[in-house]
């Protein structure tokens, strides 16, 4: 090989890079880049795992990411956190101990619940988590994000705005909530918030929250008072119902047939239990078993009929009565049967609460006071004797009425001793006079029910309700309210109690309202447009990936 051939060759092999030289010198400089290259590595992926870290034990992804887009909005976790847990508690709020009664178990607060079925019939929703997320969109006992944004875009297009008062009532609620944050043992409120409303939720987003679902309501209510109807529209609408909403008065009494005590056939009894040869300890002696569990009551037919001829008896014996009170004439004809009992009267709604057995007998538009009927209970089981009273149209005025109420105080054991309640009408009576020695108007009256009432639906707008109907009040206020001869501005106390409370009312009454079937027809031909409307304007929610971090 010529000198010249060499030379070309190692030039070649230094261009190529494969001199031994060249080699040497590139290993060692590709071993120390690599070496760099993994520090490098290394370092930022510790770097990054120590920001991720701190990321996530903030709140910093549930702020800055996106859980859900609602028309080209985007809303972060935390607010989906925010309005998760607010559904959540309305609902608990609504149902209270009730709530286990749904398969809901509260024990755990509302960010425990991906392992809690939902049992209440929809098969696209699986969990209670599931339920609530759901809401928090679309709304279930308050509205959903979905339903504020399109209501609050309906505000900005219409110059509906919240006022210096509106504001200002958020924001005592956000004080009380810092008051309410330090008696419960919380350093502060976000961290009530945060515990109570999901990771993310501070004061801030909770205000700018209830800002945005105030105004949603008011909204809301402005479309809906602008929804106006005829008298000829609301007359048509309730005529439609075809008395589904008539209230009846009626007598009835329930003639039960007998029951007999039968024994088993033989031969299941034999393949239900154990032989008594073979049966073991925790299987009944084959005697003591039929003693126990091989006997049943069934109603014979006789029995029916025998029901069905005493209901017979009955209408006979009250036929040869007289007079319009129909419950007594009942009681007559029961004792003249010689049945042992006494009928009851009762008022039911024809589409609500009416007894199928006798529904299509009582709407009968023939139908007359003290008409009377027999009619075999649905079960087959028995028998009614019904008497027709009245029926009631609901072309009536209802009442518009103030009141204050004073709560007594129940015991230990929940009742109310003599002592509580004489204090709690003591209370009342004081409070009406002190009505009586000032101006003694229906503003002063709604000024002191604003400062002393009890009932929490009624004491911020003057104790003030509307359109209220026959039977809507416990009884006692319910008779003063519909008194024969009673005028604006007439006054007194009432006692009252449901169950949930007893205590006495100061009454203020105001005056006739709307008339009730037209309340009815009114309150259903709007929720309709209303329904249409919220349809209409409300935008579907898309959920991005990061959603599932709500919440945790």
């Amino acid at each position: 090989m010529s000198a010249s051939t060499e030379r070309k060759n190692r030039q070649a092999a230094i261009q190529a890079g494969t001199d031994k030289k060249t080699q040497a010198a590139q290993a060692e400089a590709e071993k120390q880049a690599k070496s760099k290259r993994n520090w490098t590595i290394g370092t930022i992926a510790v770097i990054v795992l120590i920001a991720l870290t701190l990321i996530l034990s903030s709140d910093f992804l549930y702020k800055s990411t996106t859980a859900v887009t609602i028309d080209g909005v985007k809303y972060s976790p935390a607010e989906v956190n925010y309005r998760y847990a607010e559904q959540y508690y309305a609902f608990t709020g609504q149902y209270g101990s009730y709530a286990s009664m749904f398969g809901l178990n509260t024990a755990n607060g509302p960010f425990a619940l991906d392992s809690q079925p939902y049992t209440m019939g929809d098969d696209s929703i699986s969990t209670w988590r599931d339920y609530f997320l759901q809401a928090a969109y679309n709304g279930g006992m308050t509205f959903g994000m979905t339903q504020i944004q399109a209501l609050d875009k309906y505000a900005a297009e219409n110059g509906i705005t919240l006022t210096d008062e509106e504001k200002a009532d958020i924001k005592n609620d956000m004080d009380e909530l810092e008051e309410l944050a330090t008696s419960n043992g919380y350093t502060g409120t976000k961290h009530f918030l945060q515990a109570n409303y999901g990771t993310g939720v501070d004061v801030k987003l909770a205000t700018r929250a209830a800002e945005e679902a105030t105004l949603a309501y008011k909204a809301y209510n402005s479309y809906l008072d602008a929804l106006n109807f005829s008298e000829e529209e609301l007359e048509e609408y309730y005529a439609s119902l075809e008395g589904s909403r008539d209230l009846f008065n009626y007598v009835s009494y329930y003639v039960a047939a007998e029951k007999t005590a039968v024994e088993a056939d033989a031969e299941n009894t034999d393949a239900e239990n154990a032989d008594a040869e073979n049966a073991d300890a925790e299987n009944a002696d084959a005697e003591n078993t039929d003693a126990e569990t091989a006997a049943e009551e069934i109603v014979t037919d006789e029995a029916k009929a025998a029901a069905h001829a005493t209901a017979e008896s009955v209408m006979a014996a009250y036929e040869e009565t007289s007079g319009s009170d129909y419950a007594a004439r009942v009681n007559e004809a029961l004792a003249a049967a010689e049945v042992d009992g006494t009928a009851s009267e009762s008022e039911s709604v024809a589409g609500s609460s009416l007894n199928a057995a006798y529904k299509e007998w009582m709407m009968d538009a023939a139908r007359h006071s003290g008409d009377i009927t027999v009619v075999d209970a649905e079960s087959g089981e028995g028998s009614y004797v019904v008497v027709f009273v009245s029926r009631n149209d609901n072309h009536y005025k209802t009442v518009n009425v103030r009141h204050i109420l004073v709560n007594a105080v129940a015991g230990e054991d929940g009742t109310y001793s003599d002592e509580a309640l004489e204090t709690a009408k003591a209370r009342a009576e004081e409070i009406l006079a002190e009505w009586k020695s000032g101006d003694a108007t229906e503003e002063s009256f709604a000024a002191l029910a604003e400062q002393y009432s009890e009932d929490g639906g009624s004491n911020t707008n003057g104790g003030l309700y509307e359109n209220v109907a026959q039977g809507q009040m416990v009884e006692e206020f319910n008779d003063f309210l519909f008194a024969s001869g009673r005028k604006s501005g007439d006054t007194g106390i009432v006692y009252g109690s449901n169950g949930n409370y007893a205590g006495y009312h100061v009454v203020y009454y105001v005056g006739e309202g709307e008339q009730y079937s037209d309340v009815i027809a009114k309150n259903a031909l709007q929720s309709e447009a209303m329904t249409d409307w919220m349809t209409e304007i409300t935008p579907e929610a898309v959920p991005a990936f990061f959603e599932k971090l709500a919440g945790k």
